[in-house]
This record gives C-alpha cells, sequence and structure tokens, in this order.
C-alpha cells in the first residue's frame, strides 16, 4: 500500500560511506528497502530510494528526522517524502 511507502531523495558532495550511513539508520529504524538508484555527476552523489515503513514500530516523523539528522552529520540534502503524496505531486 502506497502509505506505508516513502521516497528518500539525497544529494551532495560525493564521498565514501554515504549509502552505509544512510542504510544503517534505515535498518536501525526497521524500514525496507525496495529499490535504490544511485549516481554521481561531476562529483555530485545522487540517490533515490523506495522504501516500506509498514514493518517499523516507528512513526513517519521519527524516520524522517532520522533521516535528516545524518544529512546534516554527512553535510548531505536528504528529502523525506511518503509516496502517495509525492505520486500527487508528478501526477499531471
Amino acid at each position: 500500500m502506497n502509505e506505508d511507502k516513502i521516497i528518500v531523495t539525497i544529494s551532495g558532495k560525493d564521498r565514501v560511506g554515504i549509502v552505509a550511513e544512510i542504510s544503517q539508520v534505515l535498518a536501525k529504524y526497521q524500514v525496507n528497502i525496495e529499490d535504490i538508484r544511485q549516481t554521481i555527476m561531476q562529483g555530485c552523489f545522487m540517490m533515490f530510494l523506495l522504501a516500506d515503513i509498514n514493518g517499523s514500530n516507528y512513526s513517519f516523523k521519527e524516520i524522517k528526522d532520522a533521516l535528516s539528522e545524518v544529512g546534516e552529520k554527512l553535510g548531505m540534502e536528504i528529502w523525506v517524502q511518503k509516496k502517495e503524496i509525492f505520486d500527487k505531486m508528478h501526477t499531471i
């Protein structure tokens, strides 16, 4: 169900350990990564992931705050949205 799915977008200067840090936070919060795409464009790291929060004991806000915190630590921009809202925003 879409209300249990989130879209996470990460961008910033590439460096070692970004995927590991993000994955550790998601694992700690019992979030399942369903799809992940990443690329590096002229030294800029970009990653998009689709995750399921249905199995998590944490709220969307707690998960979002944890990802925002790791983003600050990494010096990365991180956006977290519910998939159903993301889909509606991108529907014409």
